[in-house]
């Protein structure tokens, strides 16, 4: 994975898009999440459907910068993005998950029994 992030923003016409290292993995991520993507000539345009509404573009962005940084993906969300209150931010600042900080995370074994 690249260490510069994703970056997901509503740029100056108000469409959602997406730029920066984005790989097969979080292509099928930003796809599931409802991203479409356009060929051009330099390259491939990601983006959200543009006749979806504000609010819905917010929620669909929010969604998948929380399933990209889930997956371990550094993600810089726009803050206009951000959905309405109630709703879950995701979480821009979480590192990418490296091997040393899985291990450290896992369950202990559930066949162990304690001592007494």
């Amino acid at each position: 994975m690249s260490s510069e992030p994703i970056r997901i923003a509503r740029k100056v016409g108000g469409e959602v898009e997406v730029e920066g290292p984005v790989d097969e993995f979080a292509a099928q991520i930003l796809d599931r999440a409802g991203f479409i993507f356009r060929p051009t000539l330099s390259g491939v345009w990601i983006r959200l459907h543009f006749d979806t509404g504000q609010a819905r573009e917010n929620q669909k962005a929010t969604h998948a910068a929380q399933m990209l940084s889930a997956a371990g993906y550094q993600v810089d969300l726009d803050p206009s993005l951000l959905p309405a209150a109630g709703h879950r931010a995701p979480v821009n600042w979480w590192p990418p998950r490296t091997a040393a900080a899985m291990t450290s995370q896992l369950a202990p074994n559930s066949t162990q029994r304690p001592r007494r």
